[in-house]
């Protein structure tokens, strides 16, 4: 089925807008995408109608605003296919479900034991793991690429031993556009008897998640990169680990009875959610998750994949362009510098234009040295984008480029 961008597009008033005298061209996605009017119009709504805080109180506003929100938790508990709401946790974003996990299930951890990272993840999932080393002698082995951004599942498979307890990776690289085999990673690391966590960030947007025929053990993702609003995060956790771990932080919410002589703890899924959440936008993100669904995953795929063909093809047209990042399986993901040109400069100039792009390492750093670059210009594609933004961002660099020459 083929998708109307046009009247995709009257969805996102932002869209009209135009920086300085040009239309805006918006190819941020990766970092956070746009969200539809049906989203921001619940918000308003909710916030008008509906503000009160949730599991606390009888009066009739309270049991409403935790019915919404219960309500997107069995959302996406079947958008995800997991077993039970009780395997999905509310987060403020993938970030808090990855240090979650590496303070809760890595406080079993031991001296000597070993954890398998991937050279091209964000610093969300290197960061959190080096600072459980500050209380455990603990070893990251990091799964190298090669020259086409693809993993190297050899070297990968090698890794694991006696001492390994998580594997852990990107489900698509933020950088690099590549859409990692995660099934079969998955499959490999229960060979060994070894834990997975999958960061999905970049693959919510773009792919189906199914926990179940993935077979992980932990899923993180983001609403703010799907269409729906920033501080609201996903962890699916199987639910045997949730219960063998302890809270991540402690509060309201999160007990079953406080005493000064001790305290016990909630059942899942409130365990891991301590105070008041953010209750309006993890209503409104079930909203998001209506827009993808009718929209159809399949037909965001395929549109933006035909955006992905098109602007590399004449991207590569450009004297000195170098795109990292050349899967065979990728996401509309481009990252590329050209020349010598400082990526910084690529980026500042093309906002003149009215082209917005991200520039630097992307929360990648271990990537780009990887790579031999400091930073690169990254574009990446939405739902909403068109093939006449497409030529839009590739005339304005040509004019950039040549100020270069």
């Amino acid at each position: 089925m083929s998708i109307d961008v046009a009247e995709i597009r009257k969805k996102f008033p932002i869209l009209e807008r135009k920086v300085g005298d040009k239309p805006l061209v918006y190819l941020d996605n990766t970092a956070t995408s746009q969200t539809p009017s049906e989203v921001v119009d619940t918000i308003t709504s909710l916030y008008e109608h509906t503000k009160a805080n949730v599991h606390r109180g009888v009066h009739t506003l309270s049991q409403e605003a935790t019915d919404l929100q219960e309500a997107t938790r069995r959302r996406v508990k079947d958008y995800i296919n997991a077993d039970s709401i009780e395997e999905v946790i509310f987060t403020r974003g993938t970030t808090e479900a990855i240090n979650l996990v590496a303070s809760s299930f890595g406080d079993r951890f031991k001296d000597g034991d070993e954890i398998i990272l991937t050279v091209m993840e964000h610093h969300a999932n290197i960061v959190p793991w080096q600072l459980l080393q500050r209380h455990k002698d603990i070893k990251i082995r990091v799964v190298d690429i090669n020259e086409k951004g693809e993993l190297d599942l050899d070297q990968y498979r090698s890794y694991f031993n006696e001492r390994t307890v998580l594997a852990t990776f990107t489900h698509i690289s933020n950088v690099l556009g590549t859409v990692n085999p995660v099934k079969d990673m998955v499959r490999i690391a229960h060979e060994h008897c070894v834990p997975a966590l999958i960061d999905g960030a970049q693959a919510s947007p773009h792919l189906k998640i199914d926990v179940k025929d993935l077979d992980c053990d932990f899923y993180v993702f983001s609403s703010h990169k799907m269409y729906g609003p920033t501080g609201v995060g996903i962890l699916y956790g199987r639910k045997s680990l949730l219960e063998s771990m302890p809270p991540y932080q402690g509060g309201g919410e999160m007990i079953k009875h406080v005493s000064f002589n001790g305290t016990t703890f909630a059942d899942l899924p409130f365990k891991f959610e301590a105070g008041t959440p953010d209750f309006i936008d993890i209503a409104a993100f079930s909203k998001a998750l209506d827009f993808i669904e009718t929209t159809g995953l399949d037909n965001i795929r395929c549109h933006e994949e035909k955006l992905l063909d098109y602007t590399t093809a004449k991207l590569l047209e450009i004297p000195g362009v170098k795109i990292y990042g050349e899967a065979h399986d990728k996401a509309a993901v481009i990252s590329f510098n050209v020349g010598d040109v400082h990526n910084y400069d690529i980026g500042f100039l093309l906002d003149k234009f009215g082209v917005a792009v991200r520039t630097g390492h992307h929360c990648a750093q271990p990537l780009m040295e990887r790579l031999g670059v400091p930073g690169t210009v990254r574009a990446s594609f939405a739902v909403y984008n068109t093939f006449e933004e497409a030529d839009i961002f590739i005339s304005s660099l040509r004019k950039v480029a040549s100020m270069f020459q």
